[in-house]
């Protein structure tokens, strides 16, 4: 019990959010684990790796239990550490940008930056919010970085000298060492910020409602145009080699009541500066493809040998096509990737660089393709997982993890580190496996085999999202490296795991990823996860009285989806922050007599729908300033449970975010959730 006394003792004398009110009878076995879980939740993660211009310099941020701080290295020299915070304090950095010459940095520390400007997170529970404040640190001096406004979203000027950053639709600009003045006051948010290759004009995508449009401020001339307005989205502004163009995706989303339709829906277009005018330079066909999906990075860019790269997906796989800017035929440079999940041009404009997985759709190589050949070759190789290319001049580093290291960052060509490479040695890697749901479809996942002989209960694991893919190995999203140290240790605990990559999710092709009837129109992704229970239950040793569910986001809704249809099967739960009533205002391209059987198909795909069958116990965990799924989903749950009677124990975080900013409030809920499994489901070892 001294272990977990510990535990339990530095989290209660931290600010932050409260143990949940629990009888626990015997925490004996489950106190054995709780300092491990502690340590391997507090194992570095590095993430936001971004490259200067013109320079090999790269910087990060380093995470290590909870503590955030920039690191910067330059290519072949050890990195160094900008920052000296020393808190688990709940306080953000990112937004990284470096000056073209990899002198100086700036970053963002504190808000959100998923909601950069929707309120100002407090998960240390401070008197005040921090506030979200743009730094910069000139990196040939020791000294501290130095705040220069309110804001996010920094971009340095070509020449490195002029600093831009945003805050609620305010443009600011700040120039040598003085004050940032604002250029521009917009009606919406902006984002997608790039300067002009002479540093005289800023191009923005601006979002409004139901729509966005892009805009070009001429920084010396106090001037505001918006080009190629259309009723609907423009986004990726990206200008052309000699400035004097811009070129962007133009898209719109189809109506509810056609959303399988294959019209086109999206097109690049290229306006001129100068003159405004505005012309189509590639419109996608219909079939296939013909509505816009993109990378979660950037997606257009015009390189330097005149052609604009771009994805899309009419091969029903999201690839790269290569279009001469000046026109000629767009051309597949990825037809063997599969799936391209990131992209970037190689400096020189000549080539691409790309993430995908070919050969193997749950694996994550680096490959670059030649523009004018069409030739592809291999930058990384197997057992590692490969993410986020970045380059720092004409150096390419990348994120990479493996099956016992989490994210670290790593220069390509020789897999040099750049970080320092943790390890939790005594990880197994989890074996890729495949399983078939009632419908046929083909569900991948991952095989965390517990620990011992047996009779062992076993978990199923849903990420969120739903659009993601966990693979064999930690995770380069902080979420999801912090649920694989779950699921590890779940499985050292004599527990075996199945994480179900299931439909919906990313990078199994566009039919996958778009499945019909998945979430509130029918919830077919349940299918996967009672295939995977169902297959759980039948592996050698695995005790198919003692199977259990746990997710979050997406993942919490498909465990309370599961509790509430199958608690027969699902012997018991833990639901983070979940959907439990998926109804909602109905689209008004569906005319007054259909709308109440859609409602009620969102009702009965919601767990509420199936809410009176409901009879095993969950764990439920929520924080209360979480602006992805609102805390009264979980409010809901609660009522309707204690209502019936059903068995429920919670965990309230309050102020917290959903992702977590605190490691004391991740190590609250992972260790509230092995001790609630512990004790309902009763692990031999």
């Amino acid at each position: 019990m001294r272990s977990l006394f510990l535990v339990l003792t530095a989290l209660l004398l931290s600010p932050g959010p409260a143990l949940a009110q629990v009888d626990v009878p015997d925490r004996a076995a489950h106190a054995q684990s709780a300092d491990l879980l502690a340590e391997r939740l507090a194992i570095p993660f590095a993430s936001g790796l971004v490259g200067a211009e013109l320079a090999p310099v790269f910087a990060w941020v380093e995470n290590t239990r909870g503590v955030r701080n920039v690191m910067v290295a330059r290519a072949g020299e050890a990195p160094r550490q900008v920052t000296d915070y020393r808190e688990d304090d709940g306080i953000e950095i990112y937004g990284l940008a470096l000056s073209p010459d990899g002198a100086r940095l700036a970053f963002v520390r504190g808000g959100d930056s998923s909601f950069p400007d929707d309120g100002l997170p407090n998960t240390a529970q401070r008197v005040e919010a921090p506030n979200q404040t743009v730094f910069v640190a000139d990196l040939s001096s020791v000294s501290p970085p130095s705040p220069i406004g309110q804001g996010h979203d920094p971009v340095f000027s070509p020449d490195g000298r002029k600093l831009l950053f945003t805050r609620a639709g305010s443009i600011m600009v700040r120039g040598g060492e003085g004050d940032a003045r604002r250029i521009a006051d917009l009606r919406g948010n902006a984002g997608d910020f790039s300067w002009s290759p002479d540093g005289s004009k800023v191009l923005f995508r601006e979002s409004r409602s139901g729509h966005s449009v892009v805009g070009v401020i001429d920084v010396a001339q106090s001037t505001l145009r918006y080009l190629g307005a259309t009723l609907g989205y423009s986004s990726d502004p990206v200008f052309s080699p000699d400035g004097g163009s811009v070129a962007f995706v133009q898209f719109r989303d189809p109506p509810a009541r056609f959303a399988d339709s294959r019209k086109s829906f999206w097109s690049v277009r290229l306006a001129d500066i100068e003159t405004g005018a505005v012309r189509t330079a590639w419109s996608a066909p219909e079939g296939e493809g013909g509505q816009y999906y993109g990378t979660r990075g950037r997606n257009l860019f015009w390189t330097a040998s005149g052609h604009l790269l771009f994805p899309y997906e009419g091969s029903g796989w999201l690839h790269v096509l290569a279009l001469p800017a000046a026109g000629g035929p767009a051309r597949d440079l990825t037809p063997d990737a599969n799936e391209v999940e990131n992209f970037l041009p190689t400096p020189d404009g000549q080539g691409v660089v790309y993430s995908a997985n070919p050969g193997d759709l749950d694996s994550r190589t680096l490959w670059q393709a030649d523009i004018a050949s069409g030739r592809t070759k291999r930058l990384t190789g197997d057992g590692q997982y490969s993410f986020f290319p970045t380059y720092g001049g004409e150096r390419l580093a990348a994120t990479v993890t493996d099956a016992r290291s989490p994210a670290h960052m790593v220069l390509v060509d020789g897999m040099e580190p750049l970080s320092r490479k943790p390890t939790i040695a005594s990880y197994p890697a989890p074996k890729n496996v495949t399983f078939t749901a009632e419908d046929g479809t083909v569900v991948h996942g991952q095989y965390f085999r517990g620990a011992g002989n047996g009779p062992r209960p076993a978990l199923i694991f849903a990420h969120g999202g739903p659009r993601r893919q966990m693979v064999a190995a930690f995770h380069p999203l902080f979420y999801y490296h912090n649920t694989y140290i779950r699921n590890q240790e779940f499985a050292a605990a004599g527990y075996d795991v199945l994480s179900v990559n299931y439909r919906s999710g990313t990078n199994y092709g566009r039919a996958f990823r778009e499945a019909p009837g998945t979430g509130r129109d029918g919830a077919s992704e349940y299918r996967d996860i009672l295939a995977g229970a169902r297959w759980l239950a039948a592996r050698p040793g695995v005790d198919p009285a003692r199977i259990g569910i746990w997710g979050g986001s997406w993942g919490g809704y498909l465990t309370a989806l599961a509790l509430a249809r199958d608690s027969d099967l699902f012997a018991a739960g833990v639901d983070l922050h979940g959907v439990h009533a998926m109804v909602r205002s109905v689209s008004d391209s569906y005319p007054p007599d259909e709308v109440l059987a859609i409602q009620r198909l969102q009702w009965d795909s919601s767990p509420m729908g199936a809410i009176d069958e409901w009879r095993s116990p969950v764990l439920i965990v929520h924080g209360d300033d979480d602006r992805n799924v609102d805390y009264r989903q979980s409010l809901l749950l609660a009522r309707e449970l204690t209502a019936r009677g059903v068995p429920f124990e919670e965990l309230a975080l309050p102020n917290e975010r959903h992702d977590f900013f605190r490691y004391a409030s991740w190590l609250t809920a992972l260790d509230a959730s092995g001790d609630f499994f512990q004790r309902k489901l009763k692990p031999s070892r």
